[in-house]
Formats: C-alpha cells, structure tokens, sequence
C-alpha cells in the first residue's frame, strides 16, 4: 500500500477508484465500504485510494470543544487499512486554509485533476467541501461534466452494519470493550512507552509497567481488564488497571499499568501494545494492601482464563 502526504504527493500513471473520510477505527462499517471499492478498482483496473485526513478535521474546525478521542493513531489507522487490500491512502494534512475549500474545487481540482478519479465510492450521508456544502446531490450533479461515476452506498447497507465509530468510543468509555470489539472487527488496542512508575505493583508481587500513550486516545473506562500484550513480536496475558489508585489516595491523572502474567523483566522505555479482551471489575478502593495483594490475584487469574 503506497502512503502519499496529501493530494501534492500523490502521483500514479492508473486513473482512480476514490472513496474519502476520517475512518477512525476502520470498523465493519469501514471495511464493508473499503472492499467494495477495492472491488471495483480491480474490475475496472482502476487505483484503489482512499483520501483521509490528519489531524482530525472536528479537531482543527472546534478547537474549543474538549473531548474528542480517536480510536486510532495515525500509524494505528495506516496499520489497519494495510490489511484491507488498498493500492494507495492520501493522508491530506487538515488546516483551516483546507477547510475552505469548496465542494466544486475539491473535487474538480483534486480528486478528479489531481488524483485521476473516475469512480467515486461514498456511504449514503456523505458532506464534503467548505462548511459541508458538498452533498451525494452535488456529486451527482458534478459527475457527467467531470467523467466520473458515483456509487453510493445505499442506507440500508449502513444501517445493517449497524455501527460507527461514535457508537464504538461510547462503548469503550462505558467499558463495553466486548461490544466496542464485535463493532470494530478486531480487538481494540492501545500502544505506547512504559515510562518510570511508582513501584507499588511490585512491592505487591505484581510489578506493572505505566504504559504513555497519545493524548487523544480513547481509553476505556477506568477499571481492570483482561488483555494481551504485544510485545518485540511477543504475545503474552496480562490484566491491565485504568484509573487512580485510590487504595493510595486518589490521585488527579488516570493512568494505564499493565501486569505481565508470568513475567518479570525490566519493561522501562520499552513499546507495547496492549489489547483488551473483557473487563473484569471496577476501579474500587480497599482498606489495606493485603486486600488489594489478594484481589490482584483473582484478577490474574481470571485473566489467565480468558
């Protein structure tokens, strides 16, 4: 899958097969439209491309609104839609410059100029184009004067799906990571740095590692799950604790630290990712760290199980 840092770097002799979106997550949803077009592009030898954004367009248009986590990291994304089948992805740099661009010039100027387009593929509610004045009308209108056909993805192809990606943040925030998984088409994950700690995992007999992950990440709901952890090609059982330690008094920042079943190895500035399977308890506080030793223990086990 060839990566081009936005519509200025692509370049391919085959005219295209175009579908374009933020894809966070790449779900079902994603996938189902993503081998379609793959499909078409191959029947028509045609360039599969999608067209996506970084940052986040919501995150450049509302800077004030706090809140917006994404499922994926770039890289997370780019990793997921390699697995797809595509032939090119622009990631076109989102500014407030870009915003401004109408509906007629992104398409006229840059998928169809620029990138080749012949067929475009696009979910039934699709909006594009400054203050989201591009509509599948629109496209519809504009595709026998710039030679390109539309396919649009009928509603009830969506609906059947019956996912999105601010349905999928809902359940990992509520801790549905079980549901967030059948939404997504694979298993949610995190990956980041194992930074510096206080040591209290391993006075107890369970050393974790503080995982540092992107800020924008969404990350489940506080409490203990289940995982597997990914490590220098390694996959390995472990339970995982979101929150604030409040057996230790509560503190102001959540934090992610991960126990390795059956491990016990300096993780410091090492890469992990961390992929979670099924939440165990809530976050609770104990009244002694015999308590808390003691229910570690469960929880491993439990993990261990799964």
């Amino acid at each position: 899958m060839n990566i081009y840092k936005g519509f200025d770097d692509y370049s391919c002799d085959r005219a295209a097969c175009v579908t374009t979106g933020t894809f966070d997550g790449v779900h079902v949803g994603h996938k189902m439209l993503l081998q379609k077009l793959a499909k078409h592009a191959s029947q028509s030898n045609l360039e599969s491309v999608l067209v996506t954004f970084d940052p986040h367009p919501r995150k450049v248009l509302f800077p004030e609104q706090e809140g917006l986590s994404l499922i994926n990291t770039l890289d997370e994304k780019l990793e997921l839609l390699e697995s797809v089948g595509l032939d090119s992805v622009i990631v076109q740099p989102f500014t407030i410059e870009f915003s401004r661009t109408t509906a007629l010039h992104y398409v006229r100027d840059l998928l169809v100029s620029k990138v080749g387009m012949k067929k475009l593929v696009i979910g039934y509610d699709h909006q594009f184009g400054k203050n989201r004045e591009g509509s599948i009308e629109n496209l519809k209108e504009m595709a026998p004067v710039y030679d390109f056909e539309v396919d649009e993805i009928p509603v009830q192809v969506v609906d059947d799906a019956n996912v999105s990606s601010t349905k999928i943040r809902y359940a990992l925030t509520d801790g549905n990571v079980k549901e967030a998984n059948a939404y997504l088409g694979y298993a949610f994950f995190v990956s980041g740095k194992v930074v510096s700690g206080e040591g209290r995992g391993k006075g107890l007999g369970f050393p974790t590692a503080n995982l540092q992950v992107a800020e924008d990440k969404v990350i489940p709901k506080n409490g203990v799950y289940a995982v597997d952890i990914v490590m220098t090609g390694n996959q390995m059982k472990g339970v995982v604790n979101i929150g604030n330690k409040p057996t230790f008094g509560d503190q102001l920042t959540s934090t992610i630290e991960v126990h390795i079943l059956d491990f016990d190895d300096d993780l410091y500035s090492k890469q992990m990712r961390v992929v979670f399977k099924d939440r165990i308890r809530d976050e609770i506080r104990f009244d002694s760290s015999d308590l808390l030793r003691a229910q570690i223990a469960k929880d491993a086990r439990l993990a261990s199980d799964m």
